[in-house]
């Protein structure tokens, strides 16, 4: 049986200018200035439709001082998508930016690792330095959704839909999960934050905030053994995404851009 294929969008919704130094253990003695994107990204084929991650509020962007470009519905709603249509929400990781507006998908099932709930809801948020990353609202909403039977959990890789698998990563998170896709280009990966940019996969530096050191840094070349090549690594938050790949439709530029796509010259 033939493996089905499929379009993937990265969809921006937010953005912000931090430093090399604060996003990167020893970033740059001259701590320059390094840009970050937000992205969700939705997975489609004429059989199904995916969403990966659910983005941040405009008021939680607020409190942590991000620019909110647009809601993730809107965004989706620019591609063809519409969140009440949507069945099944992949969720990498719990951090804030990853696991808001779940009720923005009332009719949508969530698959999420064993180990991230169980981190989200236990003693590690307690230390500043690891729950800065995890809002209340989020978790209530999750447990919330867990006791509406509408969560699915996982503990280690998993297939989600023919030609859609979850790979278990770690380190960031305790329970971060990559993406695998099968379209016509080959098999992407979806980094999420198993890569925050291109350098992190391909040069290694350490980013700021995990829970592992040693299981980020494994995950970044994990992210290289699931993919046939580095062009078919996404990265979860790099600005260069939007530059590389063509835009998702006319007036979509900056906005969404087509992952199944090869990149750009």
């Amino acid at each position: 049986m033939t493996t089905p294929t499929y379009e993937i969008f990265a969809i921006k919704y937010g953005e912000r200018v931090g430093t090399r130094g604060s996003i990167f253990i020893h970033g740059d003695p001259h701590n320059a200035p390094l840009a970050m994107d937000y992205y969700i990204w939705a997975i489609r084929n004429e059989d199904r439709t995916i969403v990966v991650d659910t983005g941040f509020s405009k008021a939680e962007g607020e409190r942590r001082g991000r620019t909110y470009t647009q809601s993730p519905r809107e965004g989706l709603e620019r591609v063809g998508i519409d969140p009440d249509s949507i069945k099944d929400v992949i969720i990498s990781h719990m951090h804030y930016d990853h696991a808001g507006n779940l009720d923005m998908f009332p009719n949508a099932r969530f698959h999420l690792q064993t180990a991230e709930m169980a981190f989200a809801t236990g003693r590690g948020i307690t230390f500043g330095v690891l729950g800065h990353s995890f809002t209340k609202e989020d978790a209530l909403q999750t447990l919330q959704a867990t006791f509406a039977y509408r969560v699915q959990y996982y503990s280690g890789d998993a297939e989600i839909a023919p030609g859609i698998n979850v790979h278990f990563i770690g380190g960031h998170a305790a329970g971060l999960q990559c993406v695998t896709v099968n379209t016509k280009r080959g098999r992407v990966v979806l980094a999420t934050d198993a890569a925050h940019y291109y350098e992190s996969f391909l040069e290694e530096p350490q980013f700021t905030t995990h829970i592992h050191m040693f299981g980020m840094l494994e995950g970044y070349r994990t992210l290289r053994r699931l993919a046939p090549s580095d062009s078919h690594v996404v990265p979860g938050h790099d600005p260069l995404v939007l530059q590389r790949y063509p835009a998702a439709g006319p007036g979509l530029e900056g906005i969404a851009v087509r992952l199944d796509l090869p990149e750009q010259a």
